[in-house]
């Protein structure tokens, strides 16, 4: 026989279920019309007979060169079209020495991996901070704003709330406007925030929170890195702000490089394999 609490449980339960698969449609949202598009490119660049075969090259260049689906796909749809004749899609580009990166071996692992060297990033300054929650975000090249790319004791209503932001509203869009670390020491009443932003963080159980920007040798900001706390912040010693300047400053450099060179080598391949297979039926492996 149910009981009264027995059947509340049962309904939350179905509730939750609900909101994770809400979330999980949004997520694929997201990333869908950008895998159509690059779809769309390469099976008319290629002469490709169906949309399955363009997933295909998509599919084995990610892998290849460890590079994400979505990742391969914004920067495909808005990196300027190879010659048509050329067997090169990036003939002139110079290949740079690797950044090193004091505050991690992750690149050194061989793997070639991002996802890594984010991983480290993040744990690296939440341990500076002093917490264990945040998240990393980068630049989007075909959208614009900030998307997360890795996150760590956060919610997943956290998570798909943040998973893109624009130009303002919250923290680190100023931090990315600004090219500077920014502290929110109190989130309850920083007028950074939009309200429903407010909202969905202090849901979160984050009460302060500091943004670092990853920026390249020339100033620019190819992403974020955010450490969020339980606790309002009165803030950071000169000490930590120097070392979070450190790990933006490094992690910044080595993303450029990685994307003009490990995400770029992708492409390359994506280019022959499209060339070598023009007008063929490919499959997914």
């Amino acid at each position: 026989m149910y009981t009264a609490g027995r059947a509340a449980a049962e309904d939350d339960g179905e509730v939750e279920r609900l909101r994770a698969e809400v979330r999980d449609l949004r997520a694929r949202a997201r990333v869908h019309p950008l895998i159509s598009q690059a779809q769309g490119i390469l099976q008319e660049r290629y002469a490709l007979p169906d949309g399955e075969s363009a997933f295909a090259l998509l599919q084995r260049a990610s892998q290849r060169y460890n590079v994400k689906l979505r990742t391969l796909a914004g920067v495909l749809v808005t990196a300027p079209r190879p010659g048509g004749r050329d067997t090169l899609w990036f003939p002139r580009r110079v290949r740079g020495p690797e950044p090193d990166l004091t505050f991690t071996q992750a690149h050194r692992s061989g793997s070639g991996s991002r996802s890594a060297v984010l991983k480290a990033v993040l744990s690296s300054t939440l341990a500076v901070v002093g917490t264990d929650m945040g998240n990393v975000q980068l630049t989007d090249p075909a959208r614009g704003g900030l998307r997360i790319e890795q996150h760590t004791g956060l919610t997943a209503d956290f998570v798909d709330f943040f998973a893109h932001v624009g130009e303002d509203g919250t923290s680190c869009a100023r931090a990315a406007r600004d090219i500077a670390q920014v502290t929110v020491h109190d989130v309850e009443s920083d007028p950074v925030f939009t309200e429903p932003a407010r909202r969905a963080i202090l849901a979160a159980g984050s009460r302060a929170c500091h943004s670092v920007p990853l920026t390249t040798a020339s100033g620019m900001c190819v992403g974020m890195v955010s450490a969020h706390l339980d606790r309002p912040l009165s803030g950071l010693t000169a000490a930590q702000t120097k070392a979070l300047d450190t790990v933006g400053g490094q992690a910044g450099r080595w993303l450029a490089w990685h994307d003009r060179t490990v995400v770029l080598d992708a492409l390359e391949h994506l280019h022959a394999l499209g060339r070598a297979g023009h007008g063929s039926r490919l499959r997914r492996s």
